[in-house]
Parts: C-alpha cells; structure tokens; sequence
C-alpha cells in the first residue's frame, strides 16, 4: 500500500471516526430494536438454510474434530457469518463513493475514508454477531477459547480482504455503473461455489470421482482456489472443530488479503484525483 494512504488515514483519523459512526447510526436509526436487527438477516438465512439443506436435502457435516460439536445451525453460521460480512462490506463500499458525490464535489477530505467506514461499521456489527455466535457454541461444549488471539487475526485478515476488493469496486462503479449490478449476480454464484451450505468434502468426493480434468488439475484443485472458501475454513476449524487450521490455508489467508489490499489501495490511489469530475 502506498504510504500516501496510511497518511491520509492517520491525518483523517478523526473523520474516520464520525464517518463510522455515522455508518453504524444510519442502519438502525429510528428502529425499536436498533442494533438486534444486524441478527435478524443470518437468523434467518440460517433457518431456511439449516430447513432445506439439513431437513429437506439431507446435507450432514460431519463432527468437529475433535469438538465433537454435531449441530447443523451453529456449523452453517460458523461461515455464513463472514460470507454476509463480507458481502456487506463491498456492497456497502461499492457505492460509497456514488452515493455521496455530493460531498466529494464540495469539499476536500480523504475520499479512502468513505469506504473505510464502511468496512469498519460492518465489522462493528460482525463482531457483535461473531460474539452471539461464540456465547451459542461455549453452551453446546466448543473450547474455543485457545484459539481466540488467532480467531481474532483472521477476522483483521478478512477485513483486509474485503476491504481491498471494497475499494476497487467503489472505483469501478464510479465509471461503470453496471458495476453493482455484475456484483450481485456474481456474489449470488459465488455464494454457492462456497462451502457455506454444505462441507467441501463433497466437492473432493466428486472430483475423486472424475479425475483429473486437464495436464493433472483437478476440480478440488480449482475449487480449493477459492479465497472465501479459504478463510470460512479456517474459522470452522478454530471456533467448530477447535483445531489448529491447516498451515497452507493460513498462508493462503494472509496472500490473498495482502494482496487484495495492496491492490485495492493502489488502483484507488490511481483513480482518486477524477473522482469529483467523473461523478
């Protein structure tokens, strides 16, 4: 990342902060239950979910190992959790930049800002999901506790990620609007090329059963390329399983969300000088 950005972050710290704030305000504002409702969408993705995968199509995971934890909801919201944090991050930052080109053409301030926000309101409200979500699984036996500090790097990682992809997007979606449109579909696809709703031990069982499909690459070999995938393992592993994750999907977790904020920085940084003309 360009070192111009952490300036202008460091300098508008403070803006920074009301921006997040106000992010955060906006959501529920008025509401009666305020920030409960940031529950009320996974609870009930996980209900329809957990009735036609687990119920209807008969989809069972097997234990954690070694928890021996054996509860559908809890395993489906282990990933689906960071799958809608994720989504909410570059949907929301996608239009950040759209959305208030009003105060981009007046006035002067850190344009990064508006998608930083963003990103971080929704892991304010991530965070306040994640901990329901662990308080559930301390009551059905997950020891979790262990791996709590590496839960916690995992989580900055997937926000890294996230907000890489989220800064990349909002620029793209201020020259080609079509851009939002492209991404619902593509999240909608993406969603379920994700071991979210059912293990990726499924995806290796096929792809045992087909073989090779092209100079020895496998469709597990394709699948496992999947960055999402890569960090919702992972944290199945740590707070389901209650298990060292697998080395290789650690340092795929870090590459990926180095990389994407990397990249994410400097194609912002690139663009940001036209924004107020091209809005």
């Amino acid at each position: 990342m360009r070192f111009s950005m952490v300036r202008e972050l460091r300098d508008s710290r403070e803006l920074l902060l009301n921006l997040t704030r106000r992010e955060i305000k906006a959501k529920y504002k008025g509401t009666a239950f305020g920030q409960l409702w940031s529950l009320a969408n996974p609870l009930m993705a996980m209900v329809i979910y957990t009735v036609v995968f687990s119920y209807i199509i008969k989809i069972t995971p097997d234990p954690g190992d070694p928890s021996g934890i054996d509860v559908f909801a809890l395993w489906l919201l282990c990933a689906l959790l960071p799958w809608t944090f994720f989504t909410n991050v570059v949907n929301g930052g996608m239009v950040s930049l759209v959305g208030n080109a009003n105060l981009i053409q007046k006035v002067h301030f850190s344009r990064v800002s508006l998608v930083i926000a963003n990103s971080l309101s929704s892991a304010f409200t991530w965070s306040i999901e994640m901990a329901v979500l662990l308080v559930a699984l301390v009551l059905v036996g997950s020891k979790f506790l262990i791996w709590l500090p590496l839960l916690f790097v995992v989580m900055i990682l997937l926000w890294m990620f996230a907000t890489g992809i989220s800064m990349m997007a909002s620029i793209a979606n201020v020259y080609f609007r079509d851009t939002q449109h492209f991404v619902n579909i593509l999240f909608q696809l993406w969603f379920y090329l994700t071991p979210i709703v059912y293990p990726a031990a499924l995806v290796v069982e096929q792809s045992d059963k087909i073989g090779p499909i092209v100079a020895g690459v496998t469709l597990a070999d394709i699948y496992n390329l999947n960055p999402i995938g890569q960090f919702l393992e992972v944290i199945r592993n740590l707070i389901y399983d209650n298990r060292m994750p697998e080395t290789a999907n650690l340092i795929a977790c870090v590459s990926w969300s180095v990389g994407a904020f990397v990249v994410g920085s400097l194609v912002f940084q690139r663009h940001v000088k036209g924004l107020a003309e091209a809005l």
